[in-house]
């Protein structure tokens, strides 16, 4: 669904101390941005911040990075994630908001970084063949994810789709990763945390929809 234009979203988001607009400016350096050796999680396709705003405030050991190629959605992030740390009376200090064409993000990032960890909620399937390798599942991408991820590093995906969670298997063995954990109702043995649900995720659980889950090492 495409989202109207909303006036105050961007001086909002460029008034956030927090927003990196600079997507390639901070390669190599960002445990310097947040001033500590934490680890680092890093969200690609944020969206509205849902995921972030639910964890990050309870979690100030880990250092968290949201990346969005649209604006809008950043902005909304902004004030989700402003509002939670606003409930628990903290400042932001252990969350990013950055704005990336995830695409490329071996250019935002560096093995130097060593992330930590990669979340991927609910992206766009791109159902159509031409589409596939714009998938944030898919093997290219996977490599890209890899050059950045400390050794011991792991990625959680998410998506409701059956499509993508089926044919996302084999690309992170093309990439060489290692699958730990594959669950196709993940909600039916995982307990189920209202905190960290993102928009869509809600939706579908609501909708009795299944959750599909992967869990993969480097």
């Amino acid at each position: 669904m495409r989202l109207r234009n909303r006036p105050w979203a961007k001086p909002e988001l460029e008034s956030c101390d927090y927003f990196i607009q600079d997507s390639f400016g901070h390669a190599g350096h960002w445990r310097e941005l947040f001033g500590n050796s934490n680890p680092i999680w890093l969200e690609l396709g944020c969206g509205k911040g849902m995921y972030l705003a639910g964890f990050a405030p309870y979690h100030p050991e880990i250092n968290f990075v949201g990346a969005d190629i649209k604006s809008l959605m950043l902005a909304y992030a902004r004030r989700n994630i402003q509002k939670a740390y606003d409930k628990e009376n903290k400042p932001v200090n252990n969350c990013l908001l950055l704005s990336l064409d995830v695409e490329r993000v071996r250019f935002a990032f560096s093995p130097e970084d060593s992330i930590d960890r990669i979340i991927i909620n609910f992206p766009n399937p791109w159902p159509k063949e031409p589409h596939k390798k714009r998938r944030l599942t898919h093997t290219k991408q996977l490599l890209q994810y890899k050059n950045i991820m400390s050794d011991s590093a792991e990625i959680h995906f998410k998506t409701d789709s059956d499509m993508l969670y089926e044919q996302s298997l084999p690309y992170f063995s093309e990439a060489g990763l290692t699958i730990l954990e594959q669950d196709d109702d993940y909600y039916s043995d995982h307990p189920l945390d209202p905190l960290v649900l993102t928009e869509h995720e809600s939706k579908f659980i609501e909708a009795g929809m299944p959750i599909h889950f992967i869990r993969a090492k480097k």
